[in-house]
């Protein structure tokens, strides 16, 4: 009797089921990413030494963003509202809020707002009696024109010895 062979193992590595389910997580990952950010993209002023804010990141936060062309939008919600709107609008969503954020209100304005857009919000939220408005920027990197350099310390006498 003629014994049978078994076949050779195969040494192929099938990698179509793993593309397969890579390019389904990349299509998941590609439209749930425009859905995570909270507020308009805006291109932020950049501040030499800003503070570091992370009740803005809350969910609760009162974000006002304020773009380029004088448009007004709220987050949460990320919403487009009118200027006149906006102080009721800022209240209701600053008695939902907890801890700090149920008295601060995060304005993001564009670097390049004109400044009178940016000047009606802050007004229009201090006439509706808040108080503490906070003003987000980023932080220049370091290296980069314009980034805070280390201060010289001067010797006693205010002049340097070179």
């Amino acid at each position: 009797m003629d014994k049978k062979k078994a076949p050779p193992p195969v040494s192929d590595i099938n990698v179509t089921p793993m593309v397969d389910v890579m390019l389904v997580l990349l299509i998941i990952f590609m439209v749930i990413t425009p859905m995570l950010s909270k507020t308009v993209p805006i291109d932020q002023y950049k501040a030499k030494n800003p503070r570091d804010m992370q009740k803005a990141d809350a969910e609760d936060a009162v974000i006002v963003a304020v773009t380029r062309d004088g448009k007004l939008y709220l987050s949460p919600g990320n919403t487009q509202v009118a200027a006149d709107r906006l102080p009721q609008k800022v209240k209701d969503f600053l008695d939902k809020a907890t801890d700090v954020n149920r008295t601060t209100v995060y304005l993001k304005a564009d670097a390049r707002a004109q400044y009178k857009n940016v000047e009606e919000v802050v007004d229009n939220l201090r006439a509706a009696g808040i108080e503490k408005i906070a003003l987000l920027t980023e932080l220049i990197p370091a290296g980069a024109p314009g980034s805070a350099q280390p201060l010289k310390t001067l010797p006693p006498g205010g002049k340097s010895g070179g």
